[in-house]
């Protein structure tokens, strides 16, 4: 899985084996820059950003003949990729030979350092640039300059530098179809901030494709990542049947994968993942594994690595490793050990070729000692890497001091496996920002970073993109450029879809390592709410995520558009209920009811529809997708929220907690009245924390239910708690005493209380994630609905006056003579006016609208069309008020009866 930090070189092999592949490895490139980048006099950006880059005051012609000057041992996949660049950048015919030609008239290129090729020497030393002696392994000089059409060098430390600096080549290129332009002499000096950089395919789910691996690999080699580790969760060879031998289509697979990765100067990793079955002690369980690597060995793999990461090392497999080491993670790590010390001295030292052996312990998540960090650094040879992915799981953070205490804990160099971007326990995500939170200096500390990425292969390019340019030189990152230039990569250098890209991935920007989601989105929102954003510009933010699908599927990768298929249609389903949003508010704002009424009622299906995608996981189970996590809903709620203020009726509760979320089962499903959806925490609550309702202005108070765990997940509630209420969040008063042991609670408010805030507090610690289906709040001044037509089949009378206009009354018959629908509170109250909402195309049902006052029944009305508001006589005090239906009129259906 990784190499030394100060490795021998071994470019002689690569270079060697890489000539095979190449002919059946056609190199995708990433786009080059447009025509005009070359002319203008500024060299494009290169990627990853190089240590040093000077402009130079002369330049370089691509004419249409060429000469490529190479070694008897230049690289031949650099000699590949140069030559392409050349093609692409509008020369005609790229000839190569052994010597420069004479004369200045056509460009020479010279391809090799001083290893592969020793005229490059003196081609460098003719434009005055320092050679690559003393740079790191892979480093490399790129040089473009001189008189007349000028000359480029390209001069590896080693042929992967050389490679490398073809890569860096390939950028700095124009795309022509002519020859003729021209581009900026330019000297580069380049390395690699940390030997080992690249990806490991570690997570569960649904492994990658064949085609998506070959894909990933040209990849790597285009970014300067130079190693891919094997290690798909869900490859059935590699853990439950690991003892089992490849069969002989997939072995030759793996194959095509070793001579792809070659060919782009990448490592193949091969990671076998014994601990679920095996024996440390055995013979015969260590003749299996070796059997397994001897088997990848004949294909070409020449590192291995053996994660131990996932398992129980406190239940042995076999009795013998028991009687052999006792119990406890002391005995854990000796045996792991045991094991691991074998493979190295009787399969990696005994194969020439070999790179040193790589492991994943069981405790791979933290740097706190313990006895079986002991025994695994006191026992395990040393010139075994050890993989580590910080300070937990997924580690928001990682720094200098982490890195320096994990090595001094595990006695080893360290290479992490850094869980960014991978999405296997959170699969309605896409995690598709950029790589953040990684202390600048790491790298250096480090035997090397592979990242985890996603479940899609084609959608983790955008993250990869920026590990590859934070490991090759930290020093100089900026994750928000890195990741723009890894997003107009994407688009193929297109404004438009560039744009498109942007808009769509900015609802996919949050992770464990950056909580802010919609970065752009979430301005322009505040903005509006606060009133420095004009509706129109909202507006068209909408507007580009409902167009952003479209734009994206004509001009990206067929692999992303499958990949981000699901996640696509969400935005832009989000993106047409945004415009209708901002609309209602528009003409709610202007005075415009029954038009605001109008788009509300078109609400409800297009958040559904946003809502309604869903990701296909490997069990064919249908996992809801997410965007704008605590961005959208939140939004539509207070739009919801300001229409319910416009309209008078009461704020709508809203769940709050500060728990992580797991896979976009967010707070807002404990009070959207679904007992099938929820809320589902991440991690257990720890003593103190809680999950609670907004109820969005102070409010009397009644019965309190709190509906916990679900099917699957039964002991997923808070074992030890207390319902609290307050007023300001601040002071808290508990509801009813201590609960414990079940997973539903309901606690009554003494008369009289009143609060804003509600919430149920973990009083324990306790080891299960929390999910809460229901968070109910009983307010003791909501009206009664009596009278008739009887509701139909799934309505309900009190579906008039529940404060939520997106249910309605709807009656099962035409109303009868005298039948009336009276809404009566418990207390006469001021009353200014009474509105009626009912839907647009339910309006022949008539009635006349009268208000109780002093027990007498006053008539304010008709009512007409879908919006009726009336005013109630000055300074009326009113306990009801009703609508007294003619007889014989349509089936009256009724979203709300508003008395203000």
């Amino acid at each position: 899985m990784f190499r030394p930090k100060h490795r021998s070189r071994r470019t002689s092999l690569v270079a060697v084996l890489a000539v095979a592949a190449l002919a059946a490895a056609p190199l995708t490139f990433a786009p080059g820059p447009a025509a005009a980048d070359g002319e203008d006099g500024t060299p494009s950006t290169i990627t990853p950003t190089p240590h040093s880059e000077r402009q130079r005051g002369d330049r370089v012609a691509i004419t249409p003949d060429v000469t490529l000057v190479t070694g008897a041992k230049s690289d031949p996949a650099a000699v590949k990729v140069t030559a392409a660049a050349l093609k692409a950048a509008g020369a005609q015919r790229v000839t190569t030979s052994r010597k420069a030609p004479s004369g200045t008239g056509s460009l020479t290129v010279f391809v090799g350092g001083p290893s592969e090729n020793p005229a490059s020497a003196g081609a460098l030393d003719s434009l005055g640039t320092e050679g690559p002696d003393g740079l790191a392994d892979e480093g490399y000089v790129l040089a473009l300059g001189g008189k007349g059409a000028g000359r480029i060098v390209l001069s590896g430390a080693d042929p992967t530098g050389t490679y490398y600096a073809a890569q860096s080549l390939r950028q700095v290129l124009p795309h022509r179809t002519a020859p003729g332009a021209t581009v900026r002499g330019l000297a580069v000096r380049d390395w690699p901030a940390t030997p080992v950089r690249g990806v490991i395919e570690g997570f569960y789910g649904t492994p990658w494709s064949h085609e998506a691996r070959l894909d990933q690999l040209d990849y790597y080699g285009a970014h300067k990542m130079n190693i891919y580790v094997y290690s798909p969760k869900d490859d059935p060879y590699l853990r439950a049947k690991w003892r089992d031998p490849y069969p002989a289509e997939q072995l030759d697979q793996i194959g095509e994968l070793v001579d792809r990765a070659r060919a782009n100067h990448v490592e193949f990793t091969y990671a076998l993942s014994p601990g679920l079955s095996v024996c440390y002690s055995s013979d015969e369980d260590l003749k299996a594994l070796t059997d397994k690597f001897q088997t990848l060995w004949d294909i070409g793999v020449r590192q291995f690595a053996v994660p131990l990461d996932d398992i129980s090392y406190t239940d042995w497999n076999c009795d013998a490793d028991k009687a052999k080491w006792g119990t406890g993670g002391g005995a854990a790590g000796q045996a792991q050990a045991y094991l691991l010390n074998r493979v190295n001295q009787q399969f990696i030292k005994t194969h020439e070729g070999a790179l040193p052996l790589q492991m994943v312990p069981t405790e791979y998540y933290n740097t706190t000692s313990t006895p079986y960090k002991t025994a695994l650094s006191g026992q395990l040879d040393k010139d075994v890497l050890v993989e580590w992915t910080g300070e937990g799981v997924v580690a928001p953070t990682m720094t200098v001091a982490q890195a320096r205490r994990a090595k001094a804990v595990f006695g080893h160099e360290i290479l992490t496996w850094d869980n960014y971007p991978v999405n296997d326990f959170a699969t309605g995500r896409l995690f598709l920002g950029p790589f953040t939170g990684r202390e600048k200096g790491l790298a250096e500390e480090l035997a090397g970073i592979t990242a985890n990425p996603m479940i899609q292969p084609y959608a983790s390019k955008l993250a990869l993109h920026t590990v590859a340019d934070y490991t090759w030189n930290d020093a100089a990152y900026d994750p928000d450029a890195s990741y723009r230039a890894a997003v107009a990569e994407a688009a193929g250098g297109d404004a438009k879809v560039t744009r498109a890209l942007l808009a769509f991935t900015d609802l996919s920007h949050s992770s464990r390592m950056d909580s802010v989601e919609a970065p752009d989105l979430s301005k322009l929102i505040k903005g509006y709410w606060e009133g420095s954003v004009p509706a129109a510009r909202l507006t068209a933010a909408f507007a580009a995520l409902r167009d952003a699908p479209a734009t994206i599927r004509g001009g990206t990768e067929k692999g992303f558009v499958e990949d981000a298929g699901p996640w696509l249609d969400s935005t832009g389903a989000w993106g047409r209920a945004g415009i209708a949003a901002v609309r209602m508010l528009e003409e709610q704002r202007a005075g415009h009811t029954a038009a605001a009424w109008t788009l509300r009622q078109q609400l409800p299906e297009l958040v559904a529809k946003a809502k309604s995608y869903r990701y296909t996981d490997l069990n064919g189970t249908k996992v809801p997708v997410v965007v704008g996590e605590g961005v959208l809903e939140p939004f539509f709620a207070k739009v919801r929220d300001a229409s319910n203020k416009a309209l008078g009726l009461p704020p709508q509760p809203t769940g709050t907690t500060g728990l992580p979320v797991y896979n976009g089962n967010t707070p807002d499903r404990m009070t959207d009245g679904d007992d099938s959806t929820y809320f589902w925490s991440s991690r257990a609550p720890k003593s103190g924390e809680s999950v609670g309702v907004d109820l969005g202005d102070e409010q009397p108070l009644g019965s309190v239910t709190v509906a916990m765990g679900k099917p699957g997940s039964t002991d997923d509630y808070l074992h030890k708690g207390v319902i609290e209420y307050s007023s300001d969040g601040s002071t808290w008063h508990a509801l009813g005493a201590e609960f414990s042991g079940r997973a539903t609670w309901t606690a009554d408010a003494p008369s009289g209380a009143t609060a804003r805030y509600v919430r149920a507090r973990s009083t324990a610690e306790q080891p299960n994630w929390l999910v809460v289906r229901e968070f109910t709040v009983v307010r003791t001044d909501r009206p009664t609905v009596s009278g008739g037509p009887a509701a139909a089949e799934g309505s309900s009378l009190a579906a008039a006056a529940d404060g939520v206009p997106e249910t309605a009354y709807r009656a099962a018959a035409a109303p009868a003579s005298d039948d009336a629908l009276a809404v009566t509170y418990p207390a006469p109250r001021a009353v200014s006016s009474v509105t009626v909402l009912r839907p647009d195309a339910s309006t022949a049902a008539k009635a006349r609208v009268e208000l109780r006052v002093d027990g007498v029944w006053r008539p304010l009305g008709a009512l007409a069309g879908s919006v009726t508001t009336l005013s109630a006589p000055a300074g009326a005090r009113a306990d009801a008020a009703r609508l007294a239906w003619d007889d014989g009129s349509a089936a009256p259906v009724v979203s709300e009866v508003v008395v203000k």
